[in-house]
């Protein structure tokens, strides 16, 4: 059972009303999840998950597929379906095929050195708070990643945290199909397009 009321924009604290609204452009579906809504309870929790993904969005400098792997990777760790489940939807919509989803999901490869190297970074510090190897990082570093790359991943890495243990905290009730992940990009837009027609 969910543990923290969800709010609508209009029903929510003053404070956290234009977050909200900020929020749908942030949305896989274009509107309000489930996760939202109940961070809205909580101006300053609503505020914090914002302000994590204006900064992704205005300075990232790092590929959107890449960034929506190494936030999958992440997830993996955090035991929440609905993390995994609206990651994955994003992974598919910036380009990953259906099985490299599933890869990413199974903490697998790729098969591009590149992207792997950054991933078994991400992988590896959401496995072991944050700790990685010397041996992963330089596989990283000699790959190709420099050092404001490698500083970047750790934005991706803290926002899947971040929203994880959201989810699993506040218990919230999974609003998009958990199949999400497995389907392939016109699935998962199909998927967002039925959600839009339903709020």
């Amino acid at each position: 059972m969910t543990r923290i009321p969800s709010h609508t924009i209009t029903g929510a604290p003053q404070a956290a009303r234009p977050l909200l609204a900020d929020m749908v452009q942030f949305s896989p579906t274009g509107r309000l999840l489930n996760l939202h809504a109940q961070m809205a309870h909580s101006p300053a929790v609503l505020e914090s998950y914002v302000s994590i993904r204006r900064a992704t969005a205005r300075h990232g400098t790092l590929d959107l597929p890449i960034r929506s792997a190494l936030m999958l990777a992440a997830a993996v760790h955090d035991g929440s379906e609905y993390a995994l489940a609206i990651i994955s939807m994003l992974a598919l919509r910036s380009g990953w095929r259906r099985d490299q989803v599933a890869a990413l999901l199974a903490g697998k490869d790729l098969g591009d050195e590149q992207a792997d190297a950054l991933i078994a970074v991400v992988r590896e510090a959401a496995a072991s708070s944050g700790h990685v190897s010397d041996p992963t990082w330089t596989r990283a570093t000699r790959s190709g990643w420099s050092d404001e790359q490698l500083a970047e991943a750790f934005a991706y890495l803290g926002l899947a945290v971040f929203t994880s243990y959201f989810l699993n905290y506040a218990a919230t009730d999974l609003d998009i199909p958990a199949a999400a992940g497995g389907s392939d990009p016109a699935d998962a837009g199909q998927a967002a397009a039925t959600m839009d027609g339903g709020s």
